[in-house]
C-alpha cells in the first residue's frame, strides 16, 4: 500500500470552506478504482491545519492519481487557498488497509 500524509495551511480566511472547496477532489479520488481510503481531518491547535491521509493499493494506482484530471484541478483549486506549501509524507509499506491497534480495546 501506498500511504499519504499531507499537512497542507490554508490561508486564514479559506480555512473555513476549505473542506467545502476541496469535496469534489474528495469524491473523485474516493470514487477511483485504487483508493483505498482519503481521509480529511482538521488540527485542533492550529484551526488553518489540514491532514489528509491517503491510501493506494499500489505504486501502480498512486501514479494513476497523481496523472487524474480531478488532481490537477486541485492543484488549481488549492494554490490560492493555501498558505505555504505543503508538507508530505509518502510510504510504500506492507498493509493493504488499517487494522486493529493492538494496545487499545474497548472495555465493558
Amino acid at each position: 500500500m501506498i500511504l499519504i500524509v499531507v499537512k497542507f495551511t490554508a490561508k486564514p480566511e479559506h480555512a473555513d470552506s476549505w473542506l467545502e472547496r476541496t469535496a469534489a477532489f474528495t469524491a473523485a479520488t474516493r470514487a477511483e478504482e485504487g483508493n483505498l481510503f482519503f481521509d480529511w481531518s482538521r488540527s485542533v491547535e492550529n484551526p488553518n491545519q489540514f491532514v489528509l491521509v491517503e491510501g493506494f493499493r499500489d505504486a501502480d494506482a498512486g501514479a494513476a492519481h497523481v496523472a487524474t484530471d480531478h488532481f490537477k484541478a486541485a492543484l488549481e483549486t488549492m494554490a490560492p487557498l493555501v498558505a505555504a506549501t505543503p508538507e508530505i509524507i509518502n510510504a510504500d509499506i506492507p498493509n493493504e488497509d488499517w487494522g486493529p491497534m493492538g494496545e487499545l480495546a474497548p472495555q465493558g
